[in-house]
């Protein structure tokens, strides 16, 4: 049996989990996110998610860890939300942000102007003798990601001399060059 899909999930306090017609649905202070589940039967009592699968088939098996997981995930974004941050690492390489749109300048002829999704909010902090900071928050973790790797896509860290957009905390492999 799968030990992360018999671990049961406790609700917290002031989040509604709904199971209907094979959707779970969470609401939270945060917001709404909705599942589907297919195969994995849910039971929802006193305050308790609990998922059983019918059979032992191995796409079965994967598929109830996974269902326990994106439930957990829904359910610690509705309350304390995810969040992600970005450095970008250059020499005139600046992050602006108005509202939703994201406008990054690195290093090429144009700047690259990103209209992000109402659900996540963006912060941009520049301060001097840093690394320009992109903050995206939001309380769905598959979104943040997405949008983080998008965002990333634009100028990835390249192992020579580390410059580009990574995440923060980020370990680079470091290349030595040709005189090396």
């Amino acid at each position: 049996m799968s030990r992360i899909g018999k671990s049961p999930i406790t609700i917290p306090e002031g989040v509604n989990v709904d199971y209907k017609d094979g959707v779970v649905t969470v609401k939270g202070k945060l917001g709404e996110l909705t599942q589907k589940v297919d195969n994995i039967a849910v039971s929802i009592e006193d305050d308790i998610i609990s998922f059983e699968r019918s059979s032992e088939k191995s796409d079965q098996k994967a598929k109830h860890g996974l269902y326990r997981a994106l439930i957990n995930n829904m359910i610690k974004g509705v309350t304390e939300g995810y969040s992600k941050e970005l450095e970008l690492v250059g020499v005139g390489y600046r992050a602006t942000n108005q509202g939703q749109k994201l406008d990054l300048a690195v290093g090429y002829s144009h700047n690259i102007v990103i209209d992000l999704a109402p659900e996540v909010k963006v912060e941009t902090v520049s301060e001097k003798g840093k690394n320009p900071v992109v903050k995206l928050t939001s309380y769905d973790k598959q979104l943040v990601g997405q949008v983080a790797a998008k965002i990333r896509s634009f100028r990835a860290p390249e192992p020579y001399k580390g410059k580009g957009i990574k995440f923060v905390g980020e370990q680079l492999r470091r290349k030595a060059g040709k005189s090396a």
